[in-house]
């Protein structure tokens, strides 16, 4: 027999309508979907790009693997895009209901807003792993100021993001402590 939906509880008109705006984030979610597909473009073009220097004599191995680099960071900037865009969705506007979907992402079942932060912030650090790493294949295309700023920037995403995890560590455990 089939189950009949949870009734809705009636809510007064001004909770209603605050309720509501959640939707006007979705025209920012539609847009982050069209970055992806920019991000898509890219990944092709730097592909092909790719197979072009490699048929070129005199290509070194570096170049190869900046470009091979170049490739990954598309891919790891649009796992972050579909985070945001996943996670946020289900977190801020609706339920996407995937429960019995096959594909559903194993993290999006216990997302929320404080596990899409460490998420967002580790993605961010992959990203940065990765410039970093062809900032110092490249290195003596750069001065030393600049690898150094690079390299304590890259120090300061890990250090938000370890402060982030332990907060909202923190944070799940003392809610797990409120709630037995």
């Amino acid at each position: 027999m089939e189950q009949l939906p949870k009734a809705v509880p009636t809510m007064r008109a001004m909770p209603r309508w605050i309720f509501a705006t959640r939707w006007l984030q979705a025209p920012l979610y539609i847009g982050l979907i069209v970055a992806q597909g920019v991000y898509v473009w890219q990944f092709w073009v730097e592909l092909v790009h790719l197979l072009s220097v490699t048929t070129t004599k005199g290509v070194t191995e570096a170049e190869i693997m900046l470009v091979v680099l170049g490739l990954i960071d598309v891919v790891m900037i649009s796992n972050l895009l579909v985070m945001v865009i996943v996670g946020g969705w289900e977190t801020f506007v609706s339920r996407l209901d995937l429960d019995d979907h096959p594909d559903q992402p194993e993290w999006l079942s216990h997302v929320n807003a404080g596990v899409l932060k460490v998420k967002l912030a580790t993605a961010i650090i992959g990203i940065s792993s990765i410039h970093l790493l062809k900032t110092f294949i490249n290195a003596p295309n750069y001065d030393e100021k600049t690898l150094l700023w690079q390299t304590i920037i890259h120090i300061a995403f890990l250090l938000s993001a370890l402060a982030i995890a332990w907060t909202e560590k923190l944070t799940a455990e003392a809610h797990a402590v409120k709630h037995q």
